[in-house]
């Protein structure tokens, strides 16, 4: 009997470390979370401040939307790397990274507290499409066997 690892290509390994990268970059999002919680005075279970309540609702709103937009994002990332790097494991990893990479700029960019400057991190969703683009050659290719 086969195991299911000796079925994957050893270059998967590339895909399998990033998918752990983004959950230890999600727990650095989540801390600083936390971190603006106690600056702003934001307590739980409150998700977002009120700015008739807090004058500083948007500072602390901007670090938790930066941080929920990319839970949002979270599944589909998931998804698409870990299928596209079935067949293209070095490909999808190096995407993945890119991916991380702008939702780090994306996140400090929110953070800021000024929500325009998250589209410095704008070109994650350009590692997306790629990712995408692995999945659907994916699909292709089992469907023409």
């Amino acid at each position: 009997m086969v195991s299911v690892v000796e079925l994957l290509p050893k270059e998967y390994g590339y895909v399998v470390i990033v998918l752990v990268l983004y959950g230890f970059f999600n727990g650095w999002m989540a801390f600083q979370v936390g971190k603006a919680r106690k600056k702003y005075k934001v307590f739980y279970p409150i998700l977002y401040a009120s700015e008739s309540e807090n004058k500083e609702a948007k500072l602390f709103n901007c670090v938790q939307r930066g941080h929920q937009n990319s839970l949002e994002m979270m599944p589909l990332f998931f998804v698409l790397l870990l299928l596209g790097g079935l067949q293209y494991p070095v490909v999808a990893a190096g995407l993945g990274l890119v991916y991380i990479v702008g939702r780090f700029f994306y996140f400090t960019g929110y953070a800021s507290g000024d929500p325009k400057k998250r589209m410095r991190g704008g070109f994650n969703l350009l590692a997306l499409l790629g990712l995408a683009g692995c999945t659907i050659s994916l699909g292709v290719n089992l469907l023409l066997r």
